[in-house]
C-alpha cells in the first residue's frame, strides 16, 4: 500500500483519491456440468497464498459487470452468465496489501475452469469440502453469506 501510495503522489493524484478503497469484483462460480458440480476456488500464485474466489480489479471507466466477466475469464477460462449480485464487501482489512471494497457476484458456467493469471490451479469444490481453513481475504464470510 505504501508504494502504491508512493507511486500516486509521483503522479500528482489528489490524497483523496489515495484514500479511496480499490474496487474490485469476486465471482461465485456454479458449475453446471450437467448438473450442479460446486463452484470454482483459484488456489493464488501471489500472495497472499491459499484459496479464493476468482476475481480482481476494476479497470478506470469498466463497467463493474464487464470487470467480473473478464477477471472469470482471465483466471478461469470460463465464460461465465451473471445470475445476481450477492452483494458489496467492505472490509479495510479484507485484503492485506491494501483497502478494497469488492462487488460479488452469483454466476454460473457449464464448463470445466483452467488456470489463468493469478491463478495457479482451479478446482471445483462441492459445498460441503470448501477448504474453509485456507480461504484468504474474507472469503470465508463471503461463502458463508452465499450458502446461508
Amino acid at each position: 500500500m505504501k508504494k502504491l501510495c508512493e507511486e500516486a503522489k509521483k503522479l500528482n493524484i489528489p490524497e483523496w483519491v489515495r484514500a479511496t478503497p480499490f474496487l474490485t469484483v469476486d465471482g461465485i462460480i456454479k458449475i453446471f456440468n450437467p448438473k450442479f458440480s460446486g463452484i470454482v476456488l483459484i488456489k493464488r500464485k501471489n500472495p497472499p497464498l491459499g484459496f479464493a474466489l476468482p476475481g480482481g480489479f476494476v479497470d478506470y471507466g469498466e463497467r463493474v459487470e464487464k470487470a467480473l466477466i473478464r477477471e472469470m475469464k482471465e483466471e478461469t477460462n470460463l465464460d461465465v452468465k451473471i445470475t445476481k449480485l450477492q452483494g458489496i464487501y467492505s472490509n479495510p482489512n479484507r485484503d492485506p496489501r491494501l483497502h478494497t471494497t469488492s462487488a460479488v457476484f452469483v454466476c454460473h458456467a457449464n464448463e470445466l475452469p483452467k488456470a489463468g493469471d493469478d491463478a495457479k490451479e482451479t478446482f471445483v469444490f462441492k459445498l460441503e469440502e470448501i477448504p474453509w481453513d485456507e480461504l484468504v481475504f474474507d472469503h470465508k464470510k463471503i461463502l458463508e453469506d452465499f450458502i446461508k
